[in-house]
């Protein structure tokens, strides 16, 4: 079973499109692909181009006919209908207020933006071009002089700066952290946007973070509060407006005739369908017996006991379903229970090394997923950017100034992976081991409960939101209060929990981000001690640690693809010392199942599905199925 995903940077459309910036080495071979290098007064060396990529040459030339993954001729039309978890209340995913829709963003573009067959490049999509220095201390945007937003007013640089303003201003807190090395923004002219970066911050991946902004309509907000939830369908650039809106059960997004991208080499063969339909559920159980019903008709399978025991309902076995597990070449998603250290009982390591202990996966694994996972243990999982054995003298260059906030464990054993237990669900082996971590933390037993040395209780409650979860949390409580300490699992719906991980009003909570492949800023979304206390981050553990602040610096800065896996690996291995998480369970594919009237490109590009992007409706598959009674 996999958690919904928590998103971590809502910037731009394709998740290879978190990358940043090109490095010196790029101006070979300049003009196969499109780039120009210039010279200013003073001889600073300017490089214009059509994308940027952060290590390596990109590898669409300008003028590109499409991607290569698509299919230039795919037919337009027809509904893509799948599924969301929970309820929603709102229209606008950028602030505080409101539980957005799925793929609310959907109405919005960014300067740039990437490619499913590249970890780290961007390319032109309301900018056709990007120019900066060497030491990216700055960079340009021109904009396309065509692009317009859904009310056909141009899109022009104010309109840039007021969205780089009003996030800041108005926006979630965290735009804070993303943008706090932004020196300034301005409009240098009509189409010409110019993004300052402060002196001394770490440049390489500030161009990304520029590039990624989502651009909202000055006027449009000018007798509107950016700051309050609607469900009125807002001005944008981008490809789909609001068709209808049920709040809290169903959204339904449109494609635009008058788009003014359409033509666009980097939108060939994307963005395929007439409607994007949403219908929310509850619970994954629920959202599965609709689906068998035709209530919608695709899905990604989360819920590894339906997958293995389930799939045999009547539209299968009459062929009317698509049944197939697809690659997904990504990080296998950091997925987990997080621990908030920001609490008292909870600050101690080793206080959470013994609860994470009594999370039994190999029984999981066996009882309630009939095998079907193998158990997480890196940030970085199933990726070369993974920690393993002993620090490499790489990891130890970026480590030992460091040694003071860390656990010395860094510099001695092998990266920390979670305790390997026997297939019951009572592990007695684990549990002597738990004890002892508590009894040196000053938790010990007095008439059977975990209490200190004021008398008071150990008490831990795991937050959740999923009924398809109390299954495998119950035996966690259940494995804790063997342990003596007082567990309990409160039960909320989505919308309580997403509004007390706002505001980290949690013991436990659980979490999936997936990870770049080209790690950066984004990270200090996740662990940095800025983020900490930053309402509605990301980081759901409140680690704030000057060694991990310094570590992400290390990797922002990365100056090539070693160096950057090198200081991942010293982030992951220290990270994973600390203990701020117990790790789940990954499968490194896409489990999917979908009415076959949906066709996507073969082979599939390695980090992306796409459903939503690059598939295609097939009108006569779908008549077949209306006519056999399929939906």
């Amino acid at each position: 079973m996999t958690r919904k995903t928590r998103t971590i940077a809502p910037f731009t459309r394709s998740v290879a499109a978190r990358r940043s910036m090109i490095i010196a080495a790029l101006l070979a071979g300049s003009a196969t692909f499109g780039w120009a290098a210039s010279a200013t007064e003073d001889g600073e060396t300017v490089i214009k181009a059509h994308g940027i990529s952060t290590f390596g040459d990109l590898k669409y030339p300008e003028g590109f006919p499409h991607l290569d993954y698509v299919n230039p001729d795919a037919p337009v039309g027809g509904t893509m209908s799948t599924w969301g978890f929970g309820s929603f209340d709102s229209l606008t995913p950028y602030i505080l207020k409101g539980q957005p829709a799925p793929l609310s963003s959907i109405f919005f573009e960014s300067l740039m933006t990437g490619t499913a067959d590249e970890p780290s490049s961007l390319y032109g999509l309301l900018a056709e071009s990007i120019e900066y220095p060497e030491n990216r201390q700055w960079a340009i945007f021109n904009l396309r002089p065509e692009a317009r937003f859904s009310d056909g007013t141009p899109v022009t640089a104010d309109d840039v700066v007021f969205s780089f303003n009003v996030l800041i201003e108005k926006g979630r807190p965290i735009y804070k952290t993303t943008f706090s090395d932004f020196e300034n923004v301005e409009a240098i002219g009509p189409l010409r946007v110019k993004f300052t970066f402060r002196d001394g911050a770490n440049t390489r991946e500030l161009p990304l973070a520029a590039a990624g902004l989502p651009v909202f309509s000055k006027a449009y907000y000018a007798d509107r509060d950016f700051a309050e939830s609607t469900i009125d369908p807002p001005v944008g650039s981008g490809r789909y407006t609001l068709e209808s809106v049920a709040p809290g059960q169903t959204v339904v997004y449109r494609r635009r005739d008058d788009y003014w991208g359409k033509d666009l080499n980097i939108n060939v063969g994307r963005e395929n369908f007439e409607f994007i339909r949403i219908e929310m559920f509850a619970d994954y159980t629920s959202a599965f017996e609709a689906f068998k019903g035709g209530a919608y008709h695709y899905r990604e399978e989360y819920f590894s006991k339906l997958w293995a025991t389930a799939y045999d309902f009547p539209a299968i076995t009459k062929g009317w379903v698509v049944r197939a597990t697809l690659p997904d070449g990504r990080p296998s998603g950091t997925q987990g229970f997080w621990f908030n250290i920001r609490r008292d009982k909870l600050k101690d390591p080793r206080i959470r090394e013994a609860l994470g202990m009594m999370f039994n996966f190999e029984w999981s694994n066996k009882t309630l997923f009939y095998g079907l996972y193998d158990r997480t243990d890196s940030f970085w999982e199933n990726s070369h950017m993974q920690a393993e054995g002993l620090p490499s003298a790489g990891e130890l260059a970026l480590l030992e100034p460091l040694r003071e906030h860390l656990p010395e464990s860094v510099f001695t054993e092998t990266a920390w992976s979670p305790h390997v237990s026997k297939p019951d669900q009572l592990d007695r082996s684990a549990v002597r081991k738990a004890g002892k971590l508590l009894d040196a933390a000053g938790w010990t037993i007095q008439d059977g409960k975990r209490v200190n040395v004021n008398g008071e209780l150990l008490r831990i409650t795991i937050l959740n939101d999923s009924p398809s979860f109390e299954r495998i949390i119950n035996p966690w409580v259940e494995n804790l209060k063997k342990l003596g300490v007082e567990a309990d699992m409160r039960m909320v719906d989505s919308a309580q929990e997403e509004e007390l991980r706002k505001v980290f009003d949690y013991d436990i909570v659980t979490a999936r981000f997936v990870m770049s492949l080209t790690p950066g800023i984004e990270l200090r979304s996740i662990f940095s001690s800025e983020s900490a206390e930053t309402d509605d981050s990301s980081n759901l553990s409140g680690i704030a640690n000057p060694a991990i602040d310094a570590l992400i610096a290390h990797v922002e800065a990365a100056p090539d693809r070693n160096s950057l896996d090198t200081a991942v690996r010293a982030l992951d291995r220290s990270l994973r010392a600390m203990h701020i998480w117990v790790p789940q369970w990954y499968k490194g594919s896409h489990n999917v199942a979908y009415f076959d009237m949906y066709d996507h490109p073969e082979p599939l590009p390695p980090y992306a599905l796409g459903e939503n992007d690059f598939w295609w409706y097939d009108a006569e598959k779908a008549a077949k199925l209306k006519d056999d009674g399929a939906i």
